[in-house]
């Protein structure tokens, strides 16, 4: 279906598989396991001999919609859906990587991804080196021979610094090595790794497809024999698997993402040029402003600047607190992606439980906040920022 009709039609038809009762609306499948006709197709269903549903962990019409919808909005063979952000992260590391195996992942990354990469996979044999988001010759140094996965997050987050996937993409390839992007600030709205290069592709479906804040959801995408034997393997026994109530709601999210990315961004460029102005403000990181270091690369990889916008208030932590504190509308809180716009310190949430040498290495000061722009009015965004700022 791919290859016959554009995004905005794929977010609304893609996926659909009507069932005897030819629903227009797709139905919710809330089922733990799927009867068979006998024994036989018992055998056959789960020795894969014969294709059909089996059991919810691993084989369920409602997430197959949604990994299908979304494999077709990024133009990905395959989609293996899981129960979070996280989980797809772990979900694509355990299945494709092995005790032994080296890792080189940008140092701008979300905290729990640190977390993950620092704490937890060194106690299976995986080991991580942490380089610049946009240096690519720190990457290609850190190259070894037991190199499999590249990991980053483009644009970041916090701070939306981009790195260049092309030119990854070769490091990667050199290395025998496979390159994984966290698209969850763009969605395929707005980049499609696979066509810049990228192997794999992380979605957290909980923040822009699902887009109002209700469920949890992940998604690894890329190559049918890469996702499927990997990914989907662990994923089948380990079963970190998603919801078919959350899919569906998932699903619901993706038939508005375009017309939502669309408005973020529109209200996230109007905002990051108004903090511009402000002389209480030090910095404001937001791609599309000409002021963002990787300006021309954002232009380049990206069809607009995304949601959200990083800024660092004059004063440190008590001046980011206290804007934080005087907000009467914005939601205080660390999911982004939501049609309420959102405000939080990465340096006490996000990231607040790495160490301060790595949120310093990562550019996450005190005095950073983060908002990620929703679907109200900016200037009713503005005034409730400016309370903080008076």
């Amino acid at each position: 279906m791919s290859d016959q009709f554009e995004l905005d039609t794929l977010a609304l038809r893609a996926g659909v598989h009507r069932s005897q009762f030819n629903e227009n609306s797709e139905a919710i499948f809330l089922t733990s396991s799927f009867v068979f006709d006998n024994a036989a197709q018992a055998a056959a269903r789960f020795s894969g001999a014969e294709a059909g549903y089996v059991y919810s962990r691993f084989s369920n019409p409602t997430v197959t919609a949604f990994q299908e919808r979304l494999a077709a909005l990024e133009g990905a063979e395959a989609c293996v859906a899981t129960a979070s952000g996280m989980a797809a992260i772990l979900a694509a590391v355990m299945g494709l990587l092995k005790g032994g195996d080296h890792i080189i992942a940008s140092r701008s990354i979300f905290g729990a991804s640190v977390q993950l990469f620092t704490n937890i996979l060194p106690k299976f044999g995986l080991e991580t080196t942490f380089v610049s988001a946009t240096e690519v010759s720190e990457w290609q140094a850190a190259v070894r021979p037991n190199t499999r996965l590249l990991f980053l997050e483009t644009p970041s987050n916090p701070l939306t610094e981009i790195s260049d996937i092309p030119a990854l993409s070769r490091v990667a390839k050199q290395a025998g090595a496979w390159l994984a992007v966290d698209n969850c600030f763009c969605t395929p709205i707005l980049q499609r790794p696979l066509e810049l290069g990228a192997d794999i592709i992380i979605h957290s479906a909980t923040k822009y497809p699902d887009g109002q804040g209700r469920v949890l959801g992940g998604a690894v995408l890329g190559p049918r024999e890469l996702i499927m034997e990997g990914v989907f393997s662990f994923l089948r026994t380990a079963g970190p698997s998603l919801s078919p109530f959350n899919a569906w709601v998932i699903l619901k999210g993706l038939e508005t993402l375009r017309i939502r990315m669309e408005a973020h961004c529109r209200g996230a460029l109007e905002l990051a040029r108004w903090l511009e102005t402000l002389p209480q403000v030090a910095r404001v990181y937001y791609p599309w402003l000409p002021s963002h270091p990787q300006h021309e690369l954002a232009r380049r990889q990206q069809k607009q600047g995304g949601g959200i916008v990083s800024f660092d208030v004059k004063g440190g932590r008590d001046a980011a607190w206290r804007m934080v504190d005087a907000t009467r509308m914005i939601s205080i809180t660390a999911n982004l992606g939501d049609v309420k716009s959102t405000i939080t310190h990465p340096a006490t949430t996000t990231h607040g439980r790495i160490s301060a040498e790595a949120r310093a290495a990562a550019g996450i000061g005190e005095g950073l906040l983060r908002v990620a722009m929703g679907l109200e009015s900016i200037e009713d965004v503005k005034r409730d920022l400016a309370r903080g700022l008076t």
